[in-house]
């Protein structure tokens, strides 16, 4: 009984592969939005102004930078939870691939949500004669707290394997 039991919590693991693969697919619909906004971008480009561009720029670095974590959380996901993926020999293979363990794949997430939220607050200040004073304040707050988090996630993390 206990055996049957392990076997099919073991095996289980695999319900995680559709779920990374639908990562995959998440990744594709950030491409087209990628590629949506360049293509608005680019032939307005000499009528845009070079706060209006600098904006446009940084959300295609939002959205690469998102795109990035979508891929180092589905490989390393799918390495660390579900199977190591045989790659052949000669075909590429990422460097990282399979050396994000649990605990290094939370830090480099929290510290691409901290990456992103700069980028989300850089282009909120770039803008700020629209932005009301109080939610100004709770973007900071908000921004403030993901850092934080990230520190003391980098801290426990050191704590732990010492």
């Amino acid at each position: 009984m206990e055996k049957s039991l392990e076997k099919i919590m073991y095996a289980s693991r695999w319900i995680m592969a559709p779920i990374y693969f639908g990562l995959s697919l998440a990744l594709l619909a950030l491409a087209i939005k990628f590629f949506q906004e360049l293509f608005h971008v680019l032939p307005a480009v000499f009528a845009t102004s070079e706060t209006e561009l600098i904006l446009k720029v940084l959300t295609l670095i939002d959205l690469s930078l998102v795109g990035s974590l979508l891929v180092m959380v589905m490989f390393s996901g799918y390495e660390n939870f579900v199977s190591q993926m045989n790659l052949c020999e000669s075909s590429e293979k990422l460097e990282w691939l399979g050396t994000h363990d649990y605990g290094s794949l939370k830090l480099k997430v929290a510290s691409s949500v901290v990456a992103i939220s700069s980028i989300q607050l850089l282009k909120i200040f770039m803008d700020i004669q629209t932005t009301d004073n109080s939610k100004l304040l709770w973007y900071v707050l908000i921004h403030l707290t993901l850092v934080i988090s990230a520190l003391l996630m980098g801290y426990l993390e050191k704590l732990s394997k010492h």
